[in-house]
């Protein structure tokens, strides 16, 4: 079986020290360690690691400029940074970073997070036939643009519910018994956890109030700042809209 291939970027040496004693197995491989930005972006362009775990804060230029230096080249980004500002996540995320985790960030949930990655981009292909990063760019403005935070699980399951109902439309008829329990499976969880934390994502966005935000990314006034949609109609809503644009 390859290797994962990775790159480590952190400031802090006793973070970057855990995570080289953590990724040295067999199924890792660390192909450089770096604090500096400048560094970093040059070994990226070079390496092309299967994996970039980085911190915001880099010697020289920060995880921002990291980002957008290397926005062509094929790699997935991880942030790992104590930096929990909504702004800074939705920044990250925004310029290409699969995930933006929290420090102190338990090692095992950062494991399943690579995992996530690489299956997800095997899967790509069998649903979107490589068009997979325009639809991940989209998804993820969308999700910027209604507020819901990267951080939170219900973000991961409600970007993956989309992508399923965009590869098969009737799906969204059967949300109970094949969308849930086939993201459960991928995420080895439950079906009833998959729609709790679905329900919690729009929950959140919902009452940070930025309903005008949801109007507006529709072109039509879709709901009140008293009402919310079910999983069901939010999924299917976002997912209609990228059809329509030609997902």
């Amino acid at each position: 079986m390859k290797k994962i291939t990775l790159l480590l970027a952190d400031e802090d040496q006793n973070n970057l020290g855990e995570m080289i004693k953590n990724f040295t197995s067999e199924n890792y491989e660390i192909l450089a360690t770096t604090s500096d930005g400048e560094e970093l972006i040059q070994l990226i362009k070079e390496h092309k690691p299967d994996v970039t775990i980085m911190d915001i804060v880099l010697k020289k230029c920060d995880g921002f400029k990291v980002l957008e230096s290397v926005k062509d080249v094929r790699t997935n980004i991880i942030i790992q940074s104590s930096l929990s500002i909504d702004g800074f996540i939705n920044k990250a995320i925004s310029l290409g970073a699969k995930y933006y985790c929290i420090k102190p960030f338990d090692i095992d949930t950062l494991k399943d997070r690579i995992a996530d990655i690489m299956s997800e981009k095997q899967q790509a292909k069998v649903f979107f036939n490589g068009k997979s990063n325009q639809i991940e760019e989209k998804i993820t403005n969308i999700f910027i643009t209604v507020g819901i935070p990267a951080h939170i699980k219900g973000y991961q399951f409600l970007r993956e519910a989309i992508k399923l109902a965009i590869a098969n439309p009737d799906i969204i008829n059967s949300i109970t018994k094949k969308l849930y329990p086939t993201i459960a499976e991928k995420y080895d969880t439950s079906a009833s956890k998959v729609e709790r934390a679905i329900r919690h994502a729009i929950e959140v966005a919902w009452n940070r109030g930025k309903i005008e935000n949801i109007n507006n990314l529709f072109g039509i006034k879709v709901y009140s700042s008293n009402e919310k949609p079910t999983n069901g109609e939010f999924i299917a809503l976002v997912a209609d809209k990228m059809l329509i644009e030609g997902a």
